[in-house]
This record gives structure tokens, C-alpha cells and sequence, in this order.
């Protein structure tokens, strides 16, 4: 036989036929309910919820996005998360790097010491009350600070870079750059960052992500005005919700605003994720790599 065989009885022609159907499928079951819940919000919401709608949107309508732009608080809610997101994340990569790269080094005087440290913020903290009071008392409310300085630092993210920084970036070039004359800041700046651009690109991905979706620190903290875009189209829903109870009592009034509050949830989605759904393909080459390289090795 002129094709080769596997180990285990397979021929290569079979074993990729084989895995391309696996992630064919794993893809149809990861991207067909964002694509449902794309096609959902121009569709009737009644033929959604009776199963009509499969592939293509079913009395198509854009009423659902009307009624989500219609508020005047979505541009500026836009503003705030793109504003917050872009601050955010500076903020926590540079963190994370300024965290992570003395914890990489093995002769840093109480290493093992700020390790434990860390580890232990990840399982335990003080709660949402005494948080709270140590925000207002540090004059932090109603400051979009608030967002960033009580977690600035992610400790798993951190973990993640550690181990790069310890895998990826061979501690004899380190060693070079610093009998070459190089300050230990001139290495981290000109030899460090440049080699850890992939691991960036993850940390800066996980951080975006992570700032956009958040309404609930911004719920707490600052002020409507303040309010990041989750958090506007968190309220648009709750005002249609209760609008369509209180028209219960109007004749036919009910059953149409009932129906625009279940479009405005589909279509809530869809603004809210679109913008990371944009910049993701983007930095999606750095993505695996970058984490992988930042995984703990056995």
C-alpha cells in the first residue's frame, strides 16, 4: 500500500478527515449560538421563543436597535467603555509586567515570600462591604479609578506572565545585556518587552474583555453619568421591562411592548459584544502562542 499507515490502523488521509469533522463541529457548536443570537435580534421574538427561527431571521425587523439607540445615554456610554477599557487595560498590563518580572527572577529577595502573597488574594478577600468602605474612605467613589486600582492586578494573568518571562526569555541574554553595561531597567525595556510581545497581546485581550463586560463595579461606584455601556443597556432593559408591565392594564399595549423588550435583549447582546468580536481577529495570532508559552511547563 502506497499510503501511510498510523500506530494505530488509521492512514494520515483518514486521520485528518477525522479531525477536520471534529472541529468543524466544535466550531458549528461554538459559533452558531453567537450567530443565533445575531439572527434572534431581527426576528420576531415570539417565532424565536416557538422555535421558528433557525438560520435565517424570521419577520425581519430592526426595532430591537431602534429601541436600543433610541436612548440617548448609548453614546456616551460607548465613550465611557471604550475610555475605561483603553485606560484599564494600560493600566493592568503594565502591572502585570512590573509584578511579573521581578517575581521571575530567582534571586529576588522574598520571592517566595510576595508569591504566597499573591496566591492568597486569589482566594481570599474581604468582601463587597469593606471594599466598598476602603473605596469611599480613599475618596475613590464615584471615580472611574474605582474600576482599576482595588484589582489592578490580576493574580492568575500574573502567574501567566511569570512563567513566560521564566520559559520563554533565556535568563543568558538577561545576563549579556547586563555585563554588556545595560541597567537592569534598559533590559527589562529593550530586550524584555520586545521578546514578550505575544504574551502582551494575551494580557491585553484578557484585560479588554474583562473592562468592557464589567457594569457591576461600575454600578456600584459612579455615578449614571459615569456609566459604562453594559451597564446603559442593563438599565434600557429594565425600563422596558417594567414600561411593558405597567402597560398590562392599557388594552394591546402589553403584548407590543412585551415584544420590543424581548427584541432589545437579543440586540443587546449583539452591541455589546460587537466591539470585541471586531479587535479579537486582529490579535488572535498572538493569542495561542502567547498563552501557551505562558503555561505552566512540567
Amino acid at each position: 500500500m502506497n499510503e501511510k499507515k498510523k500506530s494505530n490502523g488509521l492512514s494520515d488521509r483518514t486521520s485528518d478527515i477525522i479531525l477536520v469533522a471534529i472541529t468543524a463541529i466544535c466550531v458549528v457548536i461554538v459559533a452558531y449560538p453567537l450567530y443565533y443570537v445575531l439572527v434572534a435580534s431581527f426576528s420576531n421574538p415570539y417565532d424565536v421563543y416557538a422555535g421558528k427561527t433557525f438560520l435565517f431571521p424570521s419577520q425581519f425587523s430592526f426595532d430591537g436597535y431602534k429601541a436600543v439607540f433610541a436612548d440617548e445615554n448609548i453614546p456616551r456610554g460607548y465613550v465611557n467603555s471604550i475610555k475605561y477599557t483603553v485606560i484599564g487595560t494600560i493600566f493592568s498590563v503594565i502591572l502585570l509586567y512590573i509584578t511579573a518580572y521581578p517575581m521571575a527572577q530567582k534571586d529576588m529577595p522574598g520571592r517566595k515570600f510576595f508569591s504566597y502573597f499573591f496566591l492568597i488574594t486569589m482566594y481570599f478577600g474581604g468582601g463587597l462591604v469593606p471594599t466598598y468602605l476602603v473605596v469611599k474612605e480613599t475618596g475613590l467613589l464615584h471615580n472611574m479609578w474605582a474600576l482599576f486600582l482595588p484589582g489592578g492586578v490580576a493574580v492568575g494573568n500574573m502567574i501567566i506572565v511569570r512563567n513566560y518571562f521564566q520559559n520563554s526569555i533565556p535568563h543568558e541574554l538577561i545576563e549579556a545585556s547586563e555585563i554588556d553595561g545595560c541597567s537592569k531597567l534598559r533590559t527589562f525595556l529593550k530586550i524584555v518587552i520586545p521578546l514578550s510581545m505575544p504574551i502582551m497581546a494575551v494580557m491585553v485581550v484578557f484585560s479588554m474583555v474583562a473592562y468592557w463586560n464589567d457594569w457591576f463595579t461600575a454600578l456600584i461606584y459612579l455615578t449614571a453619568n459615569q456609566a459604562p455601556l453594559p451597564l446603559v443597556l442593563r438599565n434600557i432593559l429594565i425600563k422596558s421591562s417594567i414600561s411593558a408591565s405597567q402597560s398590562a392594564m392599557v388594552g394591546g399595549g402589553y403584548a407590543e411592548l412585551n415584544k420590543v423588550t424581548e427584541m432589545i435583549k437579543f440586540s443587546s447582546i449583539v452591541v455589546a459584544a460587537a466591539p470585541m468580536l471586531i479587535i479579537y481577529p486582529f490579535v488572535q495570532k498572538y493569542f495561542e502562542k502567547g498563552f501557551m508559552a505562558g503555561a505552566v511547563k512540567g
